[in-house]
């Protein structure tokens, strides 16, 4: 998943939290191997490679995420979707060596982007494309899914206070951080957009989790233009309606889903979406008036919930 994960415990306990946490961090590398576009031999790959030609059965866990995505896709009016690769790939983001692609390289690939094209089938857990060269991508909500299970283990071993982060980008806690403080659950920096040395605020998580999604250190210039690697996939072009988008939702898969969903969607169509998705609080930065400043759009509760940084 192209980062590093850890898992964070209190000092004091029982004694079995360090054997459980390993156990955390084997399972991501197991989920690597099923969730990976990068893995030629992936569970994902290999449907790239087959359900084109028949509707293929999928290992149950993974059948829910898809459920889940393609349920995203519906809410979001396309603004996530799983199947973004081949746009992805035009754009030179999936080699890491972004390029602005050729109008009908563009055009061909966003033939294959649209989750319409995925045909789930319930009651055979199966799964099958339109057509081939339709793939997916689970880049925008496979490191939450990885946390959520990482979560069930970690429960399962009977750890009650943990975090674990996949690339500080992807949070989940669970209990309280017990450092002689009376703090509720675990607190979290919220990243600043422009400078990485600063936060915007924190917030506290306790059975919830954090996902932030923003593109101004994985960007590439050309002709004297910016161009971020998160993508719309509706318009097959960089989004570009805000700096960054938080959400605190009660599932990481979903935190991360949605703040890549409202990072392509901006203010508007964030508030238009948050009432289907009451338990979620949204952040949104975007640029301030000022050269090199920002403002702060908070959402669904966001406001009760975030601790703005000191300005200065």
């Amino acid at each position: 998943m192209a980062c590093q994960f850890e898992v964070y415990l209190n000092a004091l306990g029982p004694g079995t939290e360090t054997e459980a946490g390993v156990a955390a961090l084997d399972l991501v590398t197991e989920l690597e191997q099923q969730l990976s576009a990068y893995r030629y031999d992936s569970e994902i790959c290999m449907l790239g490679a087959t359900a084109y030609l028949r509707p293929q059965v999928v290992e149950p866990r993974l059948f829910e995420l898809l459920k889940l995505a393609v349920q995203l896709h519906r809410d979001t009016h396309g603004a996530f979707d799983i199947t973004a690769g081949p746009m992805i790939k035009a754009w030179g983001f999936f080699d890491r060596e972004g390029k602005v692609p050729d109008e009908t390289d563009l055009a061909e690939a966003m033939n294959l982007v649209g989750s319409n094209q995925l045909t789930l089938d319930e009651e055979q857990r199966t799964i099958f494309f339109a057509k081939e060269g339709v793939e997916l991508n689970l880049g925008s909500i496979g490191k939450g899914y990885a946390l959520d299970r990482c979560k069930e283990l970690l429960i399962e071993a009977g750890v009650e206070d943990f975090l674990v982060h996949g690339g500080t980008s992807s949070v989940l806690a669970q209990g309280v951080r017990r450092d002689g403080t009376d703090r509720d659950g675990w607190e979290v920096g919220v990243p600043h957009p422009l400078r990485p040395d600063r936060r915007i605020g924190t917030v506290h998580l306790n059975g919830e989790a954090l996902g932030t999604s923003g593109a101004a250190f994985q960007a590439f210039f050309h002709e004297g233009k910016k161009y971020g690697h998160v993508l719309d996939p509706r318009s097959g072009q960089p989004a570009t309606s805000v700096l960054s988008a938080t959400v605190i939702a009660p599932t990481a898969a979903l935190a991360d889903a949605l703040a890549t969903a409202c990072y392509v969607m901006g203010p508007e169509e964030t508030e238009a979406l948050l009432p289907k998705y009451p338990d979620v609080s949204v952040l949104l930065v975007q640029e301030g008036r000022r050269r090199g400043s920002v403002e702060t759009i908070m959402l669904g509760g966001m406001d009760q919930r975030l601790v703005l940084a000191p300005t200065s």
